[in-house]
């Protein structure tokens, strides 16, 4: 697998793309607004495109079995949050964890055995941040957390 960046501005901001041709910007976070008011940043920052990959990851991991056990989805919506430790001077994640809500005809079980297989089996984005990062999950379902 390979991305490729190329830088779009005077500052930090690049465009990243990988086999699939999909542009993603990435920029430094930063609190300098523009001239019109506008927040100063036009992407995301890598570790919020970290946060991002767990989730897309397991999403998509989610929602095919729940899919071949033909559960049927009306929403899903997930929630990543990254909790951070500072490490002389980076700032990693030391824990990660992840809500995913359900609505829909879904049987709690498979749910559950859904999110489970994703985190602890399919997931390579998770699966490749395990040995240095804490990753939790939890479910609500149609309202009820489970």
């Amino acid at each position: 697998m390979k991305v490729s960046l190329n830088r779009i501005n005077d500052n930090y901001l690049f465009e990243a793309k990988g086999a699939s041709g999909v542009s993603v910007l990435i920029d430094n976070k930063t609190d300098e607004p523009l001239p019109n008011g506008q927040a100063g940043s036009k992407g995301a920052s890598p570790m919020e495109l970290l946060l991002m990959g767990v989730g897309g990851c397991s999403a998509i991991d989610v929602v095919s079995i729940l899919k071949k056990q033909r559960q049927e989805i009306t929403s899903y919506k997930m929630e990543v949050e990254g909790k951070r430790k500072e490490v002389r001077d980076a700032k990693p994640f030391e824990a990660i964890h992840v809500t995913i809500y359900l609505e829909g005809k879904i049987d709690e079980a498979k749910a559950i055995r859904a999110a489970q297989l994703s985190f602890e089996k399919y997931c390579s984005v998770s699966i490749t941040l395990e040995a240095s990062v804490k990753i939790t999950y939890g479910i609500v379902l149609n309202g009820k957390k489970i």
